[in-house]
């Protein structure tokens, strides 16, 4: 997975972490989060905001 695969992305995280509230997490943690994924083969320093934004909502998405 690299950081444009935002729907893939929200998906594994979803399933890693099913009780956290996708609303009101920090996107310090959203990117270790998707850096530790085991799919995850992107530098690390390649995301922003924007992207890390687009994954929370695909996230919040997935969860509807």
């Amino acid at each position: 997975m690299r950081w444009t695969d935002t729907q893939d992305i929200a998906i594994a995280l979803d399933e890693a972490h099913p009780d956290v509230d996708v609303a009101h997490i920090r996107f310090t943690d959203l990117h270790r989060w998707v850096t530790e994924l085991p799919e995850f083969a992107d530098d690390p320093e390649r995301s922003n905001e924007g992207i890390l934004e687009a994954i929370q909502m695909a996230w919040l998405a997935e969860r509807d």
